[in-house]
């Protein structure tokens, strides 16, 4: 079985007490498993069943209580078809085709990017397309809660599962076995999986899920892959590439040249027993496309034993007498009506090739029975049976189906009738109202069989629930509304504007919102604008969902997740699969396609909400640059933002104790743990301005003094002068950036060859090792600079390089300032203290002690404004990123832009969690008085000053020093208030001559 769970109907198609099954006994050469208990499978001779489509194997036993669907009907018992995205072909270890049932060794497979469906790159055309369906709003129950239910799926479970109900192992790595939610992971076995309750809690992850309920997506013609924004399969291929240079089909569909050589032999075998291989075609449309699968039949087998295994082979279920056989006499679609008693004995047979047979269906020339679906409508009937006749048209079907979901069949002319094929993934038909029903039903049933059996006639709503936005990025950049629009309109080709508003626009990204009101127009322009190049730069073209707040629980907070697929070791394309397949598939985004703008857009109404970061300190500093951009306008302004480490430094992430980077044997389940436990702490965050030295002005030719309104001179704008960064981490200026910057321009020029973080680590050591034998840039900077910390000057010691912290974590977890002690004159530093602390660096080798955790740099000072003047150009760096700076000065103040971050929990060894002290954020902002507090009560607990405070009393500070010395009494607890603020409540019991402190 492929599917099982709410979202399958047993009635649709008769099935039987098999499920749909072919079962022969069977014996088994080697060790076999039963896929519905799991036990092995013992005896001589015919020790058990096998079914012969989908390779089900089970003990006599347990035949009679199989539930497990066979591959070939699954796809006919689907309610509400959701289409796989397929990943590219690849070799998947240690796993089981969802078709075929055997392992996924064998050849080349293909995995679903959102839920765990594996398949053969064979059997790809028979997978059922049961994906996760992740937007299901419904305008009429908009506020209410409706239930959401399981969304089972068998076999590939994780090695550590364990039944819900019957509390035992179901993971099988020896057969595809035991049945698992796509959306809360609760696993059972066979056998006891109905017991389970139908309603889904999302499981552990229930906080941080965005609910199908809330979301809706625009019913377009595009493609899934496109509204979940992921490369279609081949369309990144290399000429040439070997894994696409030779096309594949199904098991039982081939051509003449792709037959293997086993296969082959078998054939030949079959033949030498009195068999013969039949090429089966199941309509026009598969012989002019010479699309066919094969069959063995007995060579004096009668026409309706060939019917039978025809019917088999293209998994058609039905009335077998509907069916008859016909060989086929040429190319042109000639056919002729098979004789009994030996029908094969009379078949024409081309010269050097297999005798060919059609399998047709017995047509009523009057009448023909239809079944209409409601699953969009979300009616509680899933189809309606009706029979059509001559005269029947679409809009009589529609009104029809309308009258039995108990809807108004007056109101036809508000719905559409909808063809969708279930074959090879999902396509839609927007059915002519005036078609004739009968003469369509006849045209799809002599194309192809196998089509028909598969194919839907859905009934829909004309007009969307919502408005349709697209996301256009890859503009240029600080353009006036009316030259966006112009450009827009230049590229769709339209004279008025076929969108109903632009906006949002990004202007610092050259990005912006248009948003449609019918899904025709929005399709149109996305075809259009997703191949347009504008300024030889390609457009990046989204279409994107939309989310209902009021469907939203009070105490849920959805994740957003955004993933740099090329930070560091380039680790985020497994990362963010796997983000998918556990979360809402639309609530994980790509930055690369349209940057962090289009998830936070997408969330700009939801009232709070999370933020999971995966990258490099470049990418953090990128996603908080856009959360100050696109927060204006949102519903939640400061949602806390956590890290998942890409990258190469990964220095943020060290220091909220996300890890040094992330290596791939982290179970991404456990990362989602941590964001929903972890705690909200404060970054400050500074803005580095950047004013460049006015240049002179060229002495006039009449030698006299230029005025600052003569026509000679002009008066320079000190704006175009100078330039603002955030900062998040640190500057730097000197040795240290000159080493940064040399490696960004090897890896610029080479960009391929940076992929591993180890490798970048090794070009930056190579670097400084020319930078002490060969050059020495950055020699005598003390004395070629002047350093100001809030206000005053300071005296340079002898150095090459300066470098400003607001974290304790510098290039990959060093530490120039030392110990984070509290030593005088300095205080205690923390990345919310709202000071920086300045460090000197002597030399490249004092660099590379720092690196190596050997040593630290000279403390120069610590202060809220830095102030660097420089009179010649130097090379600098902000949070890793590097530049060669003019002459001018650098100012370095307090930014009113503050994150909230979210620092990973502290764990103890048996994996709970530690109760810390942490500045909370949660419910209002801390200042910065309150924050010395958070700090001084933290001194308090290491020195043990609750020994010394009566119970129930609250003392201030310069109390508290004068009573240190008084004797310690029973049970008594002491506090600290500073601001009108408790901060540490502690308990003193007494145990003979020793207190111990609670």
């Amino acid at each position: 079985m492929t599917a099982e769970g709410h979202n399958v109907d047993a009635n649709l198609v008769p099935c039987g007490s098999d499920h749909g099954h072919y079962f022969v006994k069977k014996t088994f050469g080697k060790p076999t498993y039963c896929h519905h208990c799991c036990d092995k499978i013992w005896g001589m001779l015919t020790q058990g069943f096998a079914c012969e489509v989908c390779n089900f194997i089970c003990h006599d036993k347990c035949l009679k209580t199989v539930v497990s669907y066979c591959s070939g009907v699954a796809l006919q018992l689907i309610k509400n078809p959701v289409a796989h995205t397929w990943s590219e072909p690849q070799h998947i270890k240690r796993k089981f085709c969802n078709v075929c049932r055997k392992r996924t060794e064998d050849g080349f497979c293909v995995e679903c990017e959102v839920c765990e469906y594996y398949v053969h790159e064979d059997c790809k055309d028979l997978a059922v397309s049961d994906c996760k369906e992740a937007a299901t709003y419904v305008p009429c129950l908009d506020g209410s809660f409706p239930p959401h239910y399981h969304h089972m799926k068998e076999g590939n479970l994780p090695r550590d599962s364990k039944c819900c109900v019957c509390k035992k192992t179901c993971y099988s790595n020896e057969c595809l076995a035991g049945m698992r939610c796509e959306w809360c992971g609760a696993t059972a076995h066979a056998v006891c999986y109905r017991q389970m309750p139908s309603d889904c809690d999302y499981g552990i992850l229930a906080k941080i899920m965005l609910p199908p309920n809330c979301l809706t997506i625009p019913r377009t013609e595009l493609p899934m892959e496109q509204l979940l924004n992921i490369s279609s399969p081949g369309s990144s291929a290399a000429p040439g590439d070997p894994s696409t240079a030779h096309p594949l089909s199904s098991p039982c569909k081939t051509t003449a040249d792709d037959v293997s050589g086993e296969r082959e032999r078998e054939k030949e075998d079959k033949e030498k027993e009195d068999m013969e291989i039949l090429r089966i075609y199941d309509g026009n449309s598969s012989l002019r496309n010479q699309v066919y699968r094969t069959a063995a039949v007995p060579k004096m087998a009668s026409t309706s034993q060939i019917r039978d295994i025809a019917l088999r082979r293209f998994h058609i279920q039905g009335p077998v007498d509907n069916f008859y056989v016909t060989q086929v006499l040429n190319d042109a679609g000639e056919e002729e009506n098979l004789e009994d008693p030996v029908p094969l004995r009379n078949v024409k047979r081309p010269a050097g090739a297999r005798a060919q047979i059609f399998l047709r269906h017995k047509d009523d020339p009057e009448r023909a029975v239809v079944k209409a679906y409601g699953g969009w409508l979300r009616v509680p009937m899933t189809f309606c049976s009706m029979t059509v006749g001559r005269d029947t048209l679409v809009q009589d079907c529609i009104a029809d189906a309308l009258d039995s979901f108990g809807l108004d069949r007056s109101s036809w002319h508000r719905y559409n009738l909808i063809e969708v094929s279930l074959e090879k993934g999902l396509a839609e038909r927007t059915c002519n109202h005036h078609e004739n029903m009968l003469q369509l039903v006849r045209n799809l049933r002599k194309d192809s069989l196998r089509r028909y059996h598969v194919m839907r006639f859905y009934v829909q709503e004309k007009e969307d629930p919502h408005d349709h936005a697209v996301f256009v990025g890859n503009l240029p950049v600080s353009l006036a509304q009316r030259q966006y629009e112009r450009i827009l309109l230049k590229l769709l080709g339209a004279k008025e504007k076929p969108f109903t508003a632009i906006g949002p626009i990004y202007f610092e990204y050259g990005s912006l919102v248009i948003t449609f009101n019918t899904a025709k127009a929005a399709t149109a322009a996305v075809q259009k604008l997703q191949n347009a190049m504008y300024e030889e730069k390609k457009l990046i073209v989204l279409c994107l969902p939309n989310v209902q707040p009021s469907m939203l629980a009070a105490d849920c907070e959805p994740l957003l997740v955004l993933v740099n697929v090329k930070s560091g070791g380039c680790q985020g394309s497994e990362l963010m699969k796997a983000f998918r397949k556990l979360l809402n598939p639309f609530q994980v985004f790509d930055v690369l396609k349209g940057g962090p703008l289009v998830g936070l857009y997408v969330f700009r109404n939801i009232p709070k909400y999370r933020i999971l970061a995966c990258g490099g300190d470049g990418t953090i500093g990128w996603v908080l640059q856009c959360l100050d951009i696109a927060k204006q306008d949102a519903a939640c302004f400061s949602p806390p933002c956590g890290i998942v480490p890409l990258g190469t430094g990964n220095d943020l992430a060290r220091v909220l104790r996300w890890g040094g980077g992330y290596t791939g044997e982290e179970n991404p389940l456990d990362i989602l743990k941590d964001v929903i436990e972890a705690d909200e702490v404060r970054l400050d965050r500074w803005a580095v301005v950047f004013h460049e030295e006015e240049r002179s002005q060229p002495p006039t030719s009449s030698g006299g003094e230029v005025g600052v309104t003569g026509e000679a001179g002009t008066m320079s704008n000190p704006e175009d002068q100078t330039s603002m960064i955030i900062m998040n981490n640190y500057f730097g200026i000197g040795i240290d950036a000159d080493v940064c910057l040399k490696f960004h321009n090897k890896r610029d020029a080479n960009p391929e060859k940076f992929s591993s973080r180890l490798f970048n680590k090794t070009q930056y050591v190579k670097i400084g090792l020319q930078k002490v034998f060969f050059e020495r840039t950055c020699k005598d900077l003390w004395k070629r600079i002047e350093l100001e910390v809030d206000g005053k000057p300071v005296e340079l010691p002898n150095i090459e390089g300066i470098i400003v912290l607001n974290l304790l974590s510098w290039g990959s977890g060093a530490n120039p300032w030392g110990t984070a002690k509290e030593e005088t004159p300095f205080t205690k530093p923390t990345h919310y203290d709202g000071l920086l602390e300045v460090v000197g660096i002597t030399d490249v080798s004092r660099l590379g002690l720092i690196q190596s955790k050997l040593a630290a740099g000279i403390r120069i000072a610590q202060g809220g404004s830095i102030k660097i003047t420089t009179h010649e150009e130097w090379p600098v760096q902000v949070d890793g990123e590097p530049h060669v700076q003019s002459p001018g000065t650098i100012t370095i103040l307090k930014s009113a832009l503050r994150a909230e971050m979210l620092r990973k929990p502290a764990r103890r060894k048996d994996g709970t969690k530690k109760v810390m002290d942490v500045p909370s954020t949660s419910t209002k902002h801390v200042t910065e008085d309150e924050g010395y507090g958070i700090r001084f009560g933290r001194n308090l607990f290491k020195k043990r000053f609750a020994r010394y405070i009566v119970v129930g009393r609250v003392y201030s500070i310069d109390r508290l020093l004068q009573i240190r010395a008084a004797p310690p009494l029973a049970g008594h607890r002491e506090g600290v208030s500073l601001g009108g603020r408790l901060h540490r409540t502690l308990f003193y019991v007494p145990r003979g001559n020793q207190g111990t402190l609670i």
